[in-house]
């Protein structure tokens, strides 16, 4: 595969990345991860605004030239023979002196990855996935707000912890917050639904803010349905009558099954994907301009 460096695009083995880069040395750097409809990346606008204002927080100088950034994507898809892509773009602080940083970020790399999309099995927006409790405790964010950052332990622990669970096979891991809030899937944002209102944990449990997220707040709201972003407990999930996770490559995913760390299994509602999910599903696609049928 051909990646994309510093505006470039090279073959892999070509690119180099210095053991000096405070990326690699403490993982100061943030990437973002997004697909293409009909070859254009989508929300790409909030998807780089996120990005620059995680740099800007954390000391880093990059500031993307949307335009520019659209023609590199480009040559990087044609390069690798791709109509549709999995995208990742990745900001590491740059070479530096070994040790912590007196001032900031001034020469920052860029590294562009792109690989085929993953075909979906058509029955998961049917059947429903599984979401399994772990015990795996989602962690603090480093500053007021989660990041998506390199460091990415956290998740990987609770992705190894969900391999030994014996879940469901395709599950998705739940995590809750050292307090006992729910949190967040390993790759993904949570909502369910009680009596036709809309629940998603707040931003300040530490969640990060995904931007698939944000877009499907505004369409439960433009639904006509409430949104409360709050604190809640995972008896309050078990109650609720629709359930669903979100990330810019899956789009939404109805849950079906919910998975205590005692392996007791319930069904939110009646098992199956409910009514307004399908809603926001459909309008999602639409806003997309993929077609696609339910």
């Amino acid at each position: 595969m051909n990646i994309g460096w510093n505006g470039t695009v090279k073959q892999a083995e070509e690119a180099v990345i210095s053991v000096y880069d405070h990326g690699f040395l403490y993982g100061m750097g943030l990437f973002e991860t997004f697909r293409t409809y009909g070859g254009k990346p989508y929300l790409l606008e909030r998807h780089l605004q996120r990005l620059t204002e995680g740099c800007r927080s954390i000391g880093i100088h990059y500031e993307p030239d949307i335009e520019q950034f659209r023609v590199w994507l480009a040559a990087l898809m044609q390069s690798n023979n791709l109509s549709e892509a999995y995208v990742r773009l990745t900001v590491t602080a740059g070479e530096e002196e070994l040790g912590l940083p007196s001032g900031d970020y001034r020469k920052p790399n860029l590294l562009l990855l792109v690989k085929p999309l993953p075909i979906p099995n058509p029955l998961l927006y049917e059947d429903g996935r599984q979401l399994a409790l772990l015990y795996t405790r989602r962690n603090t964010p480093e500053g007021d707000i989660r990041l998506k950052s390199l460091h990415y332990m956290n998740n990987i622990v609770a992705k190894r912890e969900l391999l030994q669970l014996g879940a469901a096979p395709g599950a998705e891991g739940l995590m809750l917050t050292q307090e006992g809030w729910l949190a967040e899937g390993i790759v993904s944002n949570l909502f369910f639904v009680e009596r036709g209102t809309v629940y998603t944990p707040s931003i300040d449990t530490g969640i990060l803010p995904g931007v698939t997220r944000g877009r499907v707040i505004e369409l439960v709201r433009s639904a006509g349905h409430a949104v409360i972003e709050g604190r809640f407990t995972w008896d309050e999930l078990l109650r609720a009558e629709e359930v669903w996770m979100t990330n810019s490559i899956q789009e939404l995913v109805p849950i079906t099954t919910l998975r205590n760390v005692d392996g007791h299994v319930i069904q939110p509602g009646d098992g199956s994907p409910g009514s307004l999910f399908k809603q926001l599903l459909s309008g999602y696609r639409m806003l997309t301009g993929s077609g696609q049928d339910l």
